[in-house]
């Protein structure tokens, strides 16, 4: 079974995340970059959100405070 091209949905936990729908990836709910879940390290349990990097869920989380 090829989950190839297909956008996941996750449930987000504290150590972890469970999968809803199959998938290869999900979206990053900042700048809408695909994250392949094997590469996915962020995300915010209270909003239920991916992010790319460190940096982004930080800016998403806690908002831009360096503007």
């Amino acid at each position: 079974m090829s989950n190839s091209a297909r956008t996941a949905r996750l449930h987000y936990m504290a150590n972890g995340f469970r999968m809803l729908t199959q998938g290869d990836h999900v979206l990053c709910a900042v700048t809408r970059e695909p994250i392949p879940l094997d590469h996915l390290r962020y995300w915010s349990v209270a909003r239920q959100e991916p992010y790319a990097t460190a940096q982004i869920a930080t800016q998403a989380i806690h908002g831009d405070r360096a503007s």
